[in-house]
């Protein structure tokens, strides 16, 4: 009797489980086919649990409840569930956009430790630089060597130990050896709607990566917005009296879309908080224009075409100026997606920069000594091809391959007019000499990553890279020729890897671990430059074509949280991350007492520096940051950075290591109008790179910013800021020494200072 009773128990129980839930089977509404990997989110609870469709592919949700249902690359709907709901559920398919984000938004999809930004097309308070979008990101500091020339650095990785790209892949290489012309220069900022950074060599999917990846991704057309629209902008600063103006035009269709812009910058030299005149102007005349087309709405093929031309630019921090800056950029980009299918996701880039760039001293003190003009140029040309495998419901693989051919030449003509003695030559000595001496660098690299969803809180990510590296310098100077006799093609073997793990704790926690080995072969300057000035002090610089490739062996640990909460505080989220980095063959230039200056060879310092590998080095440092938002309106933010390097050769720290830096900003936004201030607290920095030029330690400082917009009707946006309200004079420890800068009384034992209080408006109009 106790048998019967117990499986009439069991019968009732599952019989009002079943009553209690309900089969669903979603489907892509062209294709009819059964789609897998969809998540069902309950909205009821106000929460993320995320449940998933089962090995038989349906979904088993409850009745009564109230779920968003949704699928990458398709248009998710709220379902409320009835016993009388379909058993069926279609999803439409998004309409096709190029690979260009690499951060959607999907935890199980992003990639490991990845930093984005939000809308930097909104709020707008002032004309900016590219590399100017960088300094309000954590971690991030800029080097400087005038208000043009600006490269960011992330975690004491600058240059090429950071890869850096726009939408997913394309990239253009400086020409100049004094980096006058940086990949941030080739861009308008106006058009950069954001910046992903993927922390470390923690992704293999995106190029040869060793301290970072950063992707800039362009303003997109916006899917469903069709017609004829686009916007308009001014924006002006007072110290300098620099102004930027700016028109986007845009037409969009179901088949087509074409996005024109047109940007034009005058900035004119800045004042410091000593009110000293810093010599920084530059002209910039920039337009782009994408054309894209869609064959079906899972199929897209698209152009983009850019030019940047930049004129009269000066850099305090550098012994010449650029005449002009001249660059042009193509990229040719395919997409297909393949629901239901095994494979899943086709896409393919093809690109070509040429950068043509020529300067000279003909603003300079020694113009009367010694004419200089050196016109060179750079070539980039590359592209990747991926293909993304669904192999099981939860199980995917990218496989790919990828290049990036970069080949430089260029030579500098000096006209020599007196002697050191102030002896005028009869006729001028004429000499010629080699920059680049006809080199190229190419990268041919093969890559897998697959990720595997553990269970519905997890996943595990891991990828392989390999990088055929071919090297080769085809003009050497005599001089360079003798010291390394057996100079010639070199071949490379890169091997990359990692592995990460997310875990999410809760709904609104979550835990990452991420391990990688990135590996960098040494760039154009460190192989083959030839007795040129490329650092920030005045020793000559002389490459060394036989450098190992530098390894990032780096570790690191992040977690992320929030609470929302009822009261004067709605929310509270936080965030800190901790890394360790162990680098092999880690390239520095150390002073050869074997060799002898080759230009002006009585002038010190005598010796010139040799690039060479390292055996022991590493750095350590941290990331934290914490938000609050309260009283409906006000948001505080701080954010604190922090890096140690240690070169254990030299008994220093590594080159162009930042100091501490934090950030305290205090933002009110109500209806149509917003405001903020910012305060940048920087730390004295005594670790030097004596080796490097750092012989001195930088003092700390302390700015206060002030911003502001309203939207005076809709689609006109005014924004105005007082940046370095309280006209504080300071330099950063990454800013250059002035060079060559008697003219302008600014003497070459002082770093480049940076501006001082500076009113800004900015207007933009969209329509």
């Amino acid at each position: 009797m106790k048998i019967i009773l117990s499986a009439f128990i069991y019968l009732f129980s599952s019989v009002i489980l079943i009553a209690q839930t309900k089969s669903i089977e979603v489907k892509d509404a062209q294709t009819k086919e059964t789609l897998s990997g969809v998540y069902a989110i309950d909205q009821n609870n106000n929460n993320n649990n995320k449940y998933h469709i089962t090995n038989n592919k349906i979904l088993q949700l409850k009745i009564g409840k109230i779920y968003k249902i949704s699928h990458i690359g398709y248009g998710y709907k709220i379902l409320k569930v009835e016993t009388t709901t379909t058993d069926i559920l279609y999803l439409e398919a998004e309409n096709t956009e190029l690979a260009e984000v690499l951060v959607t938004g999907r935890v199980f999809e992003d990639p490991v430790m990845n930093i984005t930004t939000p809308d930097l097309t909104e709020r707008v308070t002032q004309p900016k630089n590219v590399a100017d979008l960088f300094r309000d990101i954590n971690g991030f500091g800029l080097i400087k060597r005038g208000n043009y020339a600006i490269d960011p650095s992330f975690r004491a990785s600058q240059y090429e130990q950071l890869n850096i790209q726009y939408d997913g892949g394309t990239k253009v290489m400086h020409a100049c050896p004094n980096r006058m012309d940086p990949i941030t220069t080739h861009v308008m900022p106006e058009d950069i709607s954001k910046i992903e950074v993927v922390r470390g060599p923690y992704t293999m999917r995106y190029g040869a990566t060793f301290g970072g990846l950063i992707n800039m991704v362009s303003k997109r057309p916006e899917l469903g917005n069709y017609g004829f629209s686009g916007s308009a902008s001014t924006g002006y600063e007072t110290n300098g009296n620099s102004l930027v103006n700016m028109v986007r035009l845009q037409y969009a269709e179901e088949k087509f879309d074409v996005v024109g812009m047109y940007g034009y910058r005058d900035f004119g030299n800045y004042e410091d908080g000593a009110g000293r005149e810093i010599p920084s102007s530059f002209r910039s005349i920039d337009y782009s224009l994408r054309m894209g087309y869609n064959f079906t709405s899972l199929e897209r093929l698209q152009l983009h075409w850019r030019q940047s031309f930049g004129r009269d630019v000066l850099h305090a921090s550098l012994p010449m100026d650029s005449d002009y800056d001249d660059s042009s950029m193509l990229s040719l980009d395919y997409f297909k997606k393949r629901p239901g299918k095994t494979l899943q996701k086709i896409q393919a880039k093809a690109y070509f920069s040429y950068v043509d760039h020529l300067m000279s001293n003909s603003r300079r003190s020694n113009f009367e000594t010694v004419e200089a003009v050196s016109p060179v140029e750079a070539t980039t040309a590359g592209g990747r091809f991926e293909l993304e495998w669904k192999l099981a419901e939860f199980w995917t693989l990218f496989t790919g391959t990828d290049a990036l051919l970069i080949s430089r030449d260029g030579v500098r003509n000096r006209l020599i007019k007196q002697n050191m003695m102030g002896m005028p030559f009869n006729p001028p000595l004429q000499l010629t000499d080699k920059i680049w001496q006809d080199s190229f660098i190419n990268d041919y690299g093969i890559f897998a990553e697959s990720r595997y969803r553990i269970n519905n809180s997890m996943v595990v990510n891991a990828g392989v890279r390999y990088d055929l590296v071919n090297s080769d310098i085809q003009d050497p100077e005599a001089d360079f020729l003798a010291y390394y006799p057996g100079l010639g093609s070199r071949t490379e073997h890169n091997f990359s890897a990692t592995v990460s793990l997310k875990k999410l704790l809760d709904a609104n926690n979550q835990l990452e671990f991420a391990i990688g080995r990135g590996v960098r072969s040494a760039n154009m300057i460190e192989r083959f430059i030839n007795h040129f000035q490329v650092g920030q002090d005045p020793f000559e610089y002389i490459g060394n074509p036989n450098l190992d490739a530098e390894v990032n062996n780096q570790f690191e640990v992040a977690y992320t949280g929030k609470k929302e909460m009822n009261g004067f505080i709605d929310e509270l989220n936080w965030g800190a991350s901790v890394y360790f980095s162990h680098f092999e063959n880690y390239i520095v230039a150390v002073i050869d007492p074997t060799k002898t200056r080759k230009f002006m060879p009585n002038q010190e310092p005598i010796n010139p520096k040799v690039f060479r590998n390292l055996d022991d080095a590493y750095k350590t440092g941290f990331e934290a940051s914490v938000g609050v938002n309260f009283l409906t309106h006000f948001q505080l933010d701080a954010d604190m950075a922090y890096v140690y390097t240690r070169n254990e050769d030299l008994s220093e720290s590594l080159p162009l290591t930042p100091p501490l830096r934090s950030k305290i900003s205090l933002q009110y936004s109500k209806n149509k109008f917003w405001a903020a201030t910012d305060l940048r607290m920087v730390s004295q920095q005594d670790e030097l790179a004596t080796s490097f030029g750092e012989n001195e330690a930088t003092p700390g400082y302390e700015l206060v910013d002030f911003r502001l917009g309203y939207e005076l009707f809709p689609g006109l946006d005014l924004g105005a800021a007082v940046l370095n309200a309280f006209d504080q004079q300071y330099y950063d420890h990454l800013n250059f020494a002035f060079r060559n800068q008697a003219n302008a009384s600014l003497s070459g034992l002082e770093r480049l200072t940076d501006p001082g209080q500076n009113f800004t408006v900015f207007v933009k109009y969209g329509f």
